[in-house]
C-alpha cells in the first residue's frame, strides 16, 4: 500500500473535538464579550458619577458661553442663556435671524439639542444662522415656579434680540419635549419676542390618542391622580427626583430597556460602546424639579389638560391662550412616538379654533409634519432627522415666516437629478407647505365625547385625592422628611442604583477593568457564520417579542381598567361630571371682541385694495395663481429671496415688511377675491417695459417649482392679461377658486 493510499496519513487524521469547533469559538468569543460588556458598564457608572459632580452637567458636542446665569435674575431660577460657538470653518451670518434651542427638562441633563454635529444646532449653523441654547442645572433654585421659568426665558430672548439688532428676523425658537408647551406658554403672554417656533415632540393635548394605544396618557387616572406626585416631592424634602420620569419613559418600552439596548450593546461590543456610552451620559443625569413646578405640571397639563382649554391663568390673571401667538408654529410629531403621538401633538388645534378660516382670522399660521416611524427619542437625537427635518425647517425659516395664515402640512420630497430647478434647493431634500383643513388632523384619530367625560372624570377624581392627601397625609409626611432622607432616597432609586453598582465605586469592578484589558489583548470575535451566533439572534428576538407580549398585555388591561373605572355613570356623576355631556363645555372661549376687530379689519382692507403701485400687484398676482396649487414650494421662495436680493438696498423690503405685505394681500384676496384682482390694473405702471418685467418676475416664481396644474395655467393667463392690460373676455367667476377637498374654503365675500 502506498502512503498515499495509508490511512494513517496526516491528511486523513481529523483533530480531536474538530466538530466541536465552532461552538468552542462561539463560547470564546461569548465569554470574551460578556466581559467587555461589564467593563462598558463599569465606564457608564464612572461617567454617571462624574457627570453628577460637575457643577454645569450637558451633553452639547459644542462649547458655549454663558450670557445668562438665571440664578441672579430677579426671580432667581437654575436656567441660563448661552451662547453656542459655532466649530471651525463654520461660517455665520450675523443679519440672519438667530435660532435658541430650548432643552426639555424631563429629568434628564441638558443637551440633546446638540447632543451630536447632525442635531438641531448642527444644522443651525450649516444654514448659517447664530445660535444660542437654554438649559438648567441640576438643582431648582428654592420654590421656583412654571411662571418664573417663563419669565427668565423672556428675558433671555429680550437679551438674544439685543445682540441682534440687524437680524432680518425675530429669534426662531425650538422647543424639545417639554420645552415645547413651555415657550407656547410664554409666546401666548409676550408674542413680541418670537419669530418662528418649532416644538416637537411635544404634548400639548394631553387627553388624546386613540384606543389600544397611547396608554401613558391612562397613567394619571390609573394612579388615583397627582397626590403621588406630592407624596414624592414631599419625601423628597420639596424636590421630585427626575429619575421618576425617566423611569415612566423606561417602562414604555421593557423591551429595550430591559432587553434590546443591553443587547445591541452586547452583540457589537467591538464598535457599539462610545455610542452607547455617548446616550447613557445623558439619559443617566438625572436632575430634581421644584414641588411646585412638578405639581403645575401634573395637576395643569397632564392629568387637568387646562392648556388646550386656555384653562391656565399666570400670577396676575392673564390667561394663557394660544391663539394670542403671533408667530408661526411648526410642530413636529411621528406616528412612531408612543410618549407624544400625533394627536396629542395637533389636538389642541381643533380645541382653539373652529376651522382654517379661524385659524386665518386670527392671523396665524401653523404648520406640521408627522413622520412615519421615528420614535420619541429619535425625533431629538436621529441624525436621519436632523439632516432631513431639521435641516429644512432651518433652511427654510423664512418661507414659513411669510407664509400665508392658515393650516399646512410639510412634505419633503427627494432632491433627485430629475428636480426642476435644483439650483433653487439648498439641500437634499425640497419642502413644500401644503394646505390642509381640520379633517386631515381629524383622520388621525382621537377622542369622542366619551372619553373626554372619563378623562374629566379622572381629572376630578386627582382633584378629590390631593385634597384628602394634603388634608390628612401631607403634613406627617413633611414632619418627617429632612435632607439626609430625601438624599439617601433618591441614591436608592434603583435607576441610580443600576450606575452606582457598576461603578468603580464597586470594588468587584477593579478585577473586571483588569480582566477586559486581558481580553481587549487577546479578543478574536467569532465569524460572522457561526450557526451559534444565528441561535442567539433567533433567541433574542424571542426575549424582545416576549416582552412586548407582556407590554401589550399590561397596554390592554390599563387600557379597559380606565375605561371601565371612569366610564361608568356613576363615579362620573360622583364626581360632577354629567355622563351625557358632549365635552365642549372645556373649549377655549372667543372674546366678543375678536368678531369686532375681524370687522374693522375687513373693512380697512376693501378701502384699500386699489392702494399700492407694482410690488403689492405682483404680490397679490402671485398669491393668486398659486393659490391654485394649494401648496407653497421652497424652489419659489427662493426665487421670490433672490430676486429681492438682487434689488437695490434703497428699494429691497426687509422680511419683516415682505411679510406683512403678503399677508395683507393674502387677505384682501380671501375677503374679496373680484375685486382685489380687478384692482391690480389700478396699481400697475404705465410702462409697458416695467409690467412686463414684472410679468416676467411672476412667471419666474410660478415655474420654479416645476410642475403646472390647468387651473394653474389658467390663473397665469388671467393674470397676463391683467399686466398687459388686455384682460381675457373670460367672467371672473369662471375663475376657479380652491375646491380641492384636501384644502380650506375661501371664506364668502364680508
Amino acid at each position: 500500500m502506498s502512503d498515499a493510499q495509508s490511512p494513517n496519513t496526516n491528511d486523513n487524521v481529523r483533530p480531536p473535538f474538530a466538530g466541536a469547533a465552532p461552538a468552542i469559538d462561539y463560547m470564546r468569543d461569548a465569554l470574551q464579550r460578556s466581559v467587555l460588556f461589564a467593563d462598558v458598564l463599569r465606564q457608564r457608572g464612572n461617567s454617571y458619577r462624574k457627570h453628577a459632580k460637575e457643577k454645569t452637567p450637558h451633553v452639547l458636542d459644542y462649547e458655549i458661553e454663558l450670557i445668562i446665569d438665571g440664578r441672579k435674575l430677579g426671580r432667581p431660577v437654575n436656567y441660563g442663556l448661552a451662547r453656542v460657538i459655532p466649530p471651525a470653518g463654520v461660517e455665520i451670518d450675523m443679519t440672519r435671524r438667530p435660532f435658541v434651542v430650548v432643552d426639555p427638562r424631563a429629568g434628564h441633563t441638558p443637551g440633546i439639542g446638540g447632543f451630536k454635529s447632525d442635531s438641531e444646532i448642527g444644522v443651525i449653523f450649516r444654514a448659517g444662522h447664530p445660535c444660542y441654547f437654554i438649559g438648567f442645572l441640576a438643582e431648582p433654585m428654592p420654590d421656583q415656579t412654571i411662571e418664573d421659568i417663563a419669565c427668565a426665558e423672556a428675558a433671555f430672548l429680550e437679551k438674544v434680540m439685543a445682540l441682534h439688532p440687524d437680524a432680518d428676523g425675530k429669534p426662531g425658537v425650538i422647543g424639545n419635549c417639554q420645552a415645547g408647551w413651555a415657550i407656547m406658554m410664554l409666546a401666548a403672554i409676550r408674542p413680541e419676542l418670537f419669530g418662528p417656533i418649532i416644538i416637537a415632540g411635544s404634548p400639548l393635548q394631553y387627553w388624546a390618542g386613540v384606543h389600544g394605544k397611547n396608554p401613558m396618557r391612562y397613567l394619571g387616572g390609573l394612579l388615583g391622580g397627582s397626590w403621588l406626585t406630592a407624596l414624592t416631592s414631599d419625601l423628597g424634602n420639596g424636590k421630585f427626583d427626575g429619575a421618576w420620569l425617566v423611569q415612566n419613559f423606561e417602562n414604555q418600552n421593557p423591551a429595550n430597556t430591559y432587553w434590546t439596548k443591553q443587547y445591541n450593546l452586547y452583540s457589537k461590543i467591538d464598535t457599539e460602546a462610545p455610542r452607547y456610552l455617548a446616550f447613557e451620559r445623558w439619559w443617566g443625569g438625572y436632575v430634581n424639579l421644584d414641588a411646585k413646578e412638578i405639581q403645575f405640571i401634573v395637576d395643569e397639563l397632564f392629568i387637568g389638560n387646562n392648556l388646550a382649554s386656555g384653562g391656565i391663568k399666570t400670577s396676575d390673571g392673564t390667561a394663557i391662550d394660544f391663539r394670542s401667538i403671533r408667530s408661526p408654529i411648526v410642530v413636529f410629531c411621528s406616528k412612531g412616538d408612543n410618549i407624544t403621538p400625533p394627536q396629542q401633538a395637533l389636538d389642541w388645534i381643533l380645541d382653539l379654533y373652529e376651522s382654517v378660516d379661524d385659524i386665518r382670522s386670527y392671523g396665524q399660521t401653523i404648520v406640521y409634519t408627522i413622520h412615519e416611524s421615528v420614535g420619541h427619542l429619535g425625533i431629538f437625537v436621529s441624525s436621519n432627522v436632523a439632516r432631513k427635518e431639521y435641516g429644512e425647517f432651518s433652511s427654510n425659516i423664512d418661507l414659513i415666516d411669510t407664509l400665508p395664515p392658515g393650516l399646512y402640512e410639510a412634505v419633503f420630497h427627494a432632491n433627485t437629478a430629475d428636480t426642476a430647478n435644483p439650483h433653487l434647493v439648498s439641500g437634499d431634500w425640497i419642502m413644500r407647505c401644503e394646505a390642509r383643513t381640520f379633517d386631515d388632523i381629524r383622520a388621525l384619530g382621537g377622542n369622542d365625547a366619551a372619553d373626554e367625560r372619563r378623562f374629566a372624570a379622572a381629572a376630578r377624581v386627582s382633584e378629590i385625592n390631593l385634597a384628602l392627601y394634603r388634608t390628612f397625609a401631607q403634613p406627617f409626611v413633611r414632619a418627617m422628611a429632612n435632607p439626609q432622607i430625601a438624599e439617601w432616597l433618591r441614591g436608592m432609586h434603583p435607576l441610580r442604583l443600576q450606575y452606582e453598582m457598576f461603578s468603580n465605586a464597586n470594588p468587584f469592578m477593579r478585577q473586571v477593568e483588569a480582566a477586559a484589558n486581558r481580553t481587549r489583548a487577546e479578543r478574536k470575535p467569532v465569524d460572522t457564520d457561526n450557526p451559534f451566533l444565528a441561535i442567539q439572534e433567533a433567541v433574542s428576538r424571542q426575549i424582545a417579542t416576549a416582552l412586548d407580549t407582556w407590554r401589550d398585555a399590561n397596554e390592554r388591561l390599563a387600557e379597559q381598567t380606565f375605561l371601565a373605572i371612569y366610564g361608568s355613570p356613576v363615579v362620573q356623576r360622583a364626581v360632577g361630571v354629567d355622563p351625557l355631556s358632549d365635552g365642549r363645555a372645556r373649549r377655549a372661549g372667543k372674546s366678543p371682541l375678536h368678531k369686532q376687530f375681524i370687522e374693522r379689519r375687513i373693512a380697512d382692507l376693501k378701502s384699500r385694495m386699489r392702494e399700492g403701485a407694482l410690488r403689492e400687484a405682483l404680490v397679490r398676482a402671485m398669491l393668486y395663481v398659486g393659490m391654485a396649487r394649494g401648496s407653497v414650494d421652497e424652489r419659489g421662495f427662493e426665487a421670490i429671496r433672490l430676486i429681492r436680493l438682487a434689488r437695490s438696498e434703497t428699494s429691497r423690503l426687509t422680511l419683516a415688511d415682505f411679510k406683512k405685505l403678503v399677508r395683507e394681500q393674502f387677505f384682501m384676496l380671501l375677503i374679496d377675491q373680484n375685486a382685489a384682482l380687478e384692482s391690480i390694473p389700478a396699481l400697475l405702471p404705465d410702462s409697458a417695459e416695467e409690467r412686463d418685467k414684472a410679468l416676467g418676475l411672476l412667471r419666474d416664481v410660478i415655474g420654479a417649482a416645476g410642475e403646472s396644474t390647468p387651473q394653474v395655467r389658467t390663473r397665469l393667463k388671467y393674470v397676463s392679461g391683467l399686466f398687459e392690460q388686455t384682460p381675457p373676455k373670460s367672467n371672473m367667476s369662471e375663475i376657479p377658486a380652491l375646491e380641492t377637498a384636501r384644502r380650506p374654503d375661501l371664506p364668502k365675500a364680508s
